[in-house]
């Protein structure tokens, strides 16, 4: 099979003729991102916000124009624009507070567009941080095999565009498979499907992309995935509070958000600056999980507290946030999870998975009463 390199993609790509402006999307400078790994190739077509929604033709021909080169393996192609339509997200602090009304109006149009990205799926929930080195994708990879030793059916999105994390976590390797050539279908372990940029972009390839770039990806690896019918989708959210975290709360019928800290001072800090972010966008916060909380000593079985114990707590309760639990400090939790074993599927029975089982029975009540609020058509009340 002859290697596929970025001149031939280029080349393919300027047989792509944007109608509407009379040229084809290579000399138009439309074609950005692109990045071509073992046959698996990745790109973005950027245009004008208010083209977006009637670009979606144009997307899939570059698409099949790139598939049918030989050597070929997989295709990502996503639309993005600078600014999604008429601006209504508005990242900033001053436009969220400038026209609620209109914001509003919007928030309700995208939740409806995607509610039809997974028309299948119950709930959806993130697993967020403030910031990087908290050790979310464990969490959120463990918290997923949980909810799915509890009887759920489960899938497991990795949204960190830029780390991707569970290929290795969840041990699972490969290039999804294509049924009808448009779709694909999710990776399996542990119970799960699986889904990650992982599977089409190699782990130690850096991906440059912008915001908009990133919210495109995510929602193709929505829309164009066979996710099925799934109790709920958890979804580890990529570090940090900006662009790409803000446009998901706002765009994505998230049913709540998992957030995960350490008890240090600073990673608490920045975990209220998660908790502020979902709920300006009404993203229910089911709650707080203090990770790395304490050092258990593999030989002795003695705890130590490292940082101060117990900060998450305290800070939950300041923040009138339930407490979900404490993760402790431990080699084996991090083994398990870099060797593609979750401790709560490879040592059910050990405290630290007893622990993350505790936090996926918590978070599936916590489910389980929004879904039927939502079913009831309540509303929910959100207090800001």
């Amino acid at each position: 099979m002859p290697e596929v390199s970025e001149r031939s993609v280029v080349e393919a790509l300027s047989r792509v003729v944007d109608e509407e402006k009379g040229g084809d999307i290579v000399s138009l400078s439309m074609v950005s991102g692109l990045h071509v790994q073992d046959g698996n190739v990745v790109f973005a077509i950027e245009v004008e916000p208010q083209r977006g929604a009637r670009m979606e033709p144009l997307r899939r021909r570059a698409e099949e124009a790139v598939k049918a080169l030989p050597g070929v393996h997989s295709v990502t192609a996503v639309l993005t624009a600078e600014r999604p339509a008429g601006e209504a997200h508005g990242h900033d602090d001053h436009h969220h507070g400038h026209d609620d009304h209109h914001h509003g109006h919007h928030h309700d149009h995208e939740d409806h567009h995607a509610r039809e990205l997974l028309p299948e799926v119950k709930a959806i929930i993130a697993v967020a941080s403030g910031k990087g080195g908290v050790g979310k994708s464990t969490v959120a990879a463990n918290l997923a095999v949980g909810l799915s030793r509890l009887g759920l059916a489960v899938g497991l999105l990795d949204a960190d565009i830029y780390g991707p994390s569970m290929p290795r976590m969840m041990g699972v390797k490969g290039e999804p498979s294509s049924s009808d050539g448009k779709t694909i279908n999710p990776l399996e372990a542990h119970g799960l499907k699986v889904m990650s940029i992982g599977f089409l972009v190699e782990e130690e390839t850096p991906v440059i992309w912008r915001g908009p770039m990133v919210m495109s990806a995510l929602e193709q690896l929505m829309r164009d995935v066979n996710w099925g019918a799934l109790d709920v989708l958890v979804v580890d959210m990529p570090p940090g509070t900006g662009d790409a975290q803000l446009t998901m709360a706002q765009r994505v019928p998230l049913a709540g958000a998992v957030i995960v800290s350490t008890p240090q001072d600073i990673a608490l800090a920045d975990a209220r600056k998660g908790l502020n972010m979902f709920r300006r966008t009404n993203v229910p916060v089911l709650g707080l999980v203090e990770n790395m909380s304490y050092f258990v000593c593999p030989h002795c079985g003695g705890r130590t507290d490292i940082f101060s114990h117990g900060g998450a707590r305290r800070e939950a309760e300041l923040l009138a946030m339930d407490f979900l639990g404490e993760i402790p400090l431990d080699p084996v939790i991090r083994e398990t999870s870099d060797g593609g074993s979750p401790i709560v599927g490879s040592d059910p029975s050990s405290p630290h998975a007893e622990a993350f089982m505790k936090i996926a029975e918590q978070v599936r009540s916590k489910l389980d009463r929004i879904v039927a609020e939502r079913q009831a058509g309540k509303p929910r009340i959100v207090i800001d």
